[in-house]
Order: structure tokens, then sequence, then C-alpha cells
């Protein structure tokens, strides 16, 4: 009898499971485990800052507190802190009464804000917004009745509200102002030599006399949560999955590749 000679073994191609258990791939996993770690880490920080966990009582703008006690001069005004009623005392710069335009009162009616200097200390001012006037004309006419006054300390509360921003003024006019912003006041201002500044304005809760009540109601209660935030730490976790979906089609495309060139190899 002829002896039968033994099967020759069959060939597969490796499976998906097999590709992923490789050296290399083991590596690129390890890598996308440390990414993923870092965008996780990252969104949990982001999250973190998306609630306050202490956040302002209700009615706190309300309390008239003293301005040393809210702010320092040059300091940022905290989002928090805007529009809080503060009270402080000073005397006025009598050069310094200067009318800003495109000023809103009431229901929308366009008009003036007459500005001040307040010098808190020896060397340290505030910009004030100290009252509104449908016209021009009112207002050049009130703030020239208060550079008349006689220089005499002044107690005032108002509202911190913060800088506008500076904007170019029109060709015709380069002192014209349209925003109520302390840096543009600087420029105007008298012995400003080694002057300190305070960042944000104060609105004036009471107008002197030839001015109307500036229109300054107290800002909205804010949601202790920023959704903004929120929306980010989700963007992490996003890519924090991102990176091991890469890692499984890097690895499944390898696999894809050795299978067909299995194939081509068996035809």
């Amino acid at each position: 009898m002829t002896e039968q000679q033994p099967a020759a073994a069959q060939e597969f191609p490796p499976t998906l499971r097999e590709v992923m258990l490789r050296g290399r791939w083991i590596g690129v996993l390890l890598l996308c485990l440390v990414i993923a770690g870092v965008f996780a880490w990252l969104g949990q920080w982001q999250l973190a800052r998306a609630i306050d966990t202490d956040p302002p009582p209700p009615g706190a703008t309300e309390q008239v507190r003293p301005l040393s006690d809210v702010i320092e001069p040059g300091q940022y005004l905290p989002e928090p802190l805007g529009g809080q009623k503060v009270t402080t005392s000073g005397e006025w710069i009598a050069e310094d009464f200067i009318v800003i335009s495109s000023r809103f009162n009431g229901d929308d009616e366009e008009g003036y804000w007459v500005t001040g200097q307040l010098r808190v200390t020896d060397r340290t001012s505030l910009a004030v917004a100290l009252g509104w006037a449908p016209t021009r004309e009112q207002a050049d006419a009130a703030a020239d009745a208060l550079a008349r006054q006689d220089a005499a300390d002044v107690e005032l509360t108002g509202r911190l509200i913060d800088d506008e921003g500076v904007e170019l003024p029109p060709a015709d006019d380069i002192h014209a102002l349209t925003r109520m912003s302390p840096a543009a006041l600087l420029s105007q201002w008298h012995d400003v030599d080694r002057l300190d500044v305070y960042r944000p304005y104060l609105a004036s809760l009471t107008a002197p006399a030839g001015l109307v009540d500036i229109d300054s109601p107290a800002p909205e209660e804010k949601s202790p949560v920023n959704w903004l935030n929120v929306f980010y730490a989700a963007e992490w976790a996003i890519f924090a999955g991102f990176a091991f979906y890469l890692w499984y089609r890097l690895a499944k495309d390898a696999w894809e590749r050795e299978v067909e060139a299995f194939e081509d190899a068996r035809a």
C-alpha cells in the first residue's frame, strides 16, 4: 500500500484582534490613552470653571459699599461687581467737565452726558458720569456751571461700570467723545502727571442741577452656570473619545491591508 501524505496546513489571514494585540498597536494605544487623559483633564478643568460654586447673593450689587472696599486704582472690574453701588468722596477738577455724545436715557432718547474728574485722593482720580441732557447746549451749560463752583469735597453714590473702550473721534472734531472711557478722558484731563486712575467709571445716581438722572438700572442676576464653558468641556470629552476611535481606525486599516495582501497572494 502506498503511504498517504499528510495534508498541508491551511493558512488563514490574521484576525483584527491579532493585529490589535501586536506590540506596535499596543504602543499606539498607550499613546492614545495619554492623549485622551490630557483631553479629559482639560474637560474637567473647563467644567470646574463652568459652575460658580460661590456666586454673589441676590441683590449684592444694590448694597452700597465704599469704593476702596470694591476695587483699587488700575484694576479691572470683576464681572460679578459690574453695576455695584459704591460711595466715595473727593474734589472736582474744575477744568475737566467733559461732554460725551450719543448717550441714551430712558426710552431710547439720545442725548449727552456730562462727565468729570473726581480727585478721590491727592494723586488718584475716578471718572464720573454726573447726568444726562437732551441737547448739547444744555450739557455745555451744566458743565460750565459745575466748573464755576467753588472747590469743595463732594460725596457721591453711583454704580461702577466697566470702561466702554476707545473709539476714533470724527475727523472734524478730534476731541469729541462718544464712549464713556476713563482712558479716553485721561487724554483730555489736566494735572495727570503720576496720576492713578480707576479703570471703571462711576455713573452717579443723582444728577446735579441742570441735568437729568442717568438711567442706570440694577444689573440682571446671572446664572451660576457658564454654558459656554460646559460646551467646551463636552468638546474635550469628544476629543478624548476620538483618540480611541483613531487608534481603532488605524489598526483596522492595517488589518484590512494585510487581509487584502493575503488574498492577493493566494490568488
